[in-house]
């Protein structure tokens, strides 16, 4: 089957690519292999001058870049260039640190000399999705690279100009043939190529069903795997919180600046009883502000829904959980015309067994559940099969401190929005998938942790 370029905004269909062929494949796990071993043997400021390349590449193809993802998933033209800039950033943050984080940590023992060193394991797979096509990729690429891997990348199937753009951007700036590769290869040959002795390791962001069915393959062959999946984040307002800058970063913090298709978007807002009319109020206020249409006008802050499919999950979410009994106090339609686009919209009187609540809602669509005390806020926030991220805005830092331990996540923020940052582990727990990219913990994922000692 071919794999399609196809623009959002109007369903026009942008360009055709094929897969490639076993034989195609076959040449490019080789020249990875062969990477590999070159690869490995290259000191830290060697990659370092290569990734400082790219991190500048990067800087001067931010409005190319923007345009290319905007053309082929509906990112707005005025949010996208932050999400490149910051994978320049994430280039820097690694070539400046990497080696520091992985010198060899002695060890005081009775042995005369032992210390624990790390090794890069080798061809790194990675199965990415379409929400972020450049950030989701460099976050893997770029620490597994500074560790001594070599990555394949199996892009998503509806952004394979991205995905090429990707590729490019590392032959551009000198990285040896091999290192980094992207795969046209539709999801059905995952599965052999997870199997093949020559990849060593593989990591997916996506789904909580690709997750399963990687992690299901990977073990079998006995491969580490890293697995950041879908979010339910919680996004729990307290009383004594300052309302105004509460509301105005849930906004934020369910449109993640891409029409809520984010894992990380809060996705269930649950709000102390007592100020839940001031806050729907100003929620609305903000909503109001947003402009809806044209990704590729600067002025546009919510472009379309990325396929016909996701539009019409969406709707089926919200319809069935107004049949349920949720109350919708603005917004939520389909905007008319062309293209995948869905008004941002606001619930209420939301309860548990609605899709709203118990299910991942990727799109502008804000549930608000409300509590009576602190007990019930906290019981909400975790119930939920995902472990993702959570946000707390209270004015009481002793008390949310006391909250932080009993929050179920991988990520929690306090009078903020969940976001990653090159700097800091990011990942879950729960259905959200295991494992950390970024920071310190993240470039330790696909290393050969390994105990030196001399007796």
């Amino acid at each position: 089957m071919p794999i399609q370029s196809k623009n959002p905004a109007t369903g026009e269909v942008l360009k055709t690519f094929k897969e490639i062929s076993d034989q195609e494949l076959e040449k490019k796990l080789a020249l990875a292999e062969n990477a590999f071993k070159s690869w490995k043997k290259t000191t830290f400021k060697e990659r370092a001058v290569l990734m400082k390349k790219l991190g500048e590449y990067l800087k001067n193809h931010t409005q190319e870049f923007s345009k290319l993802q905007m053309l082929e998933m509906g990112k707005t033209m005025k949010s996208g260039p932050i999400g490149i800039e910051k994978c320049g950033s994430l280039c820097d943050y690694y070539a400046d640190n990497a080696e520091n984080i992985l010198k060899p940590e002695p060890l005081k023992t009775d042995k005369k000399e032992q210390y624990v060193q790390f090794d890069p394991l080798g061809i790194v797979l990675a199965i990415m999705p379409w929400n972020f096509p450049f950030w989701q990729v460099y976050r893997f690429a770029v620490p597994a690279i500074m560790a001594g891997n070599v990555g394949l990348l199996k892009h998503a199937s509806n952004v394979p100009q991205c995905a090429e753009a990707i590729e490019e951007s590392f032959r551009a700036v000198g990285f040896p043939e091999g290192v980094f590769q992207n795969l046209l290869l539709p999801a059905s040959r995952v599965e052999n190529l997870i199997r093949d002795t020559r990849v060593a390791a593989v990591t997916l962001t996506g789904s909580e069903k690709a997750g399963g069915e990687v992690a299901k393959v990977a073990g079998e062959e006995i491969k580490k795997v890293v697995l950041e999946l879908g979010g339910s984040d919680p996004f729990v307002v307290f009383a004594d919180a300052d309302v105004d800058k509460a509301a105005k970063t849930s906004v934020h913090a369910r449109l993640q600046a891409n029409t809520g298709q984010s894992c990380i978007s809060a996705k269930r807002f649950i709000v102390e009883e007592s100020i839940k009319d001031e806050f729907i109020k100003k929620v609305v206020e903000e909503f109001s502000k947003l402009s809806v249409g044209d990704p590729s006008d600067k002025n546009t802050d919510i472009g379309p829904l990325a396929t016909e499919q996701i539009l019409l999950e969406v709707e089926r979410q919200v319809k069935e959980s107004v049949s349920l009994g949720a109350k919708v106090v603005y917004g939520g339609k389909r905007k008319e015309g062309k293209g995948y686009f869905y008004l941002p919209m606001v619930m209420t009187d939301v309860k548990k067994g609605m899709p709203v609540y118990d299910e991942e809602v990727f799109g502008p669509v804000m549930p608000i559940v409300s509590f009576k005390t602190e007990a019930e806020a906290i019981e909400i926030a975790n119930d939920t099969r995902y472990g993702l991220g959570a946000s707390i805005f209270t004015s009481n830092i002793e008390k949310a401190k006391r909250i932080i331990p009993q929050i179920e996540a991988g990520n929690v923020c306090v009078n903020d929005m969940v976001k990653s940052d090159p700097r800091a582990p990011f990942g879950g727990i729960k259905k959200s998938g295991y494992g950390r990219e970024l920071g310190t913990y993240g470039i330790k994922e696909f290393v050969n942790i390994k105990n030196v000692w001399f007796g």
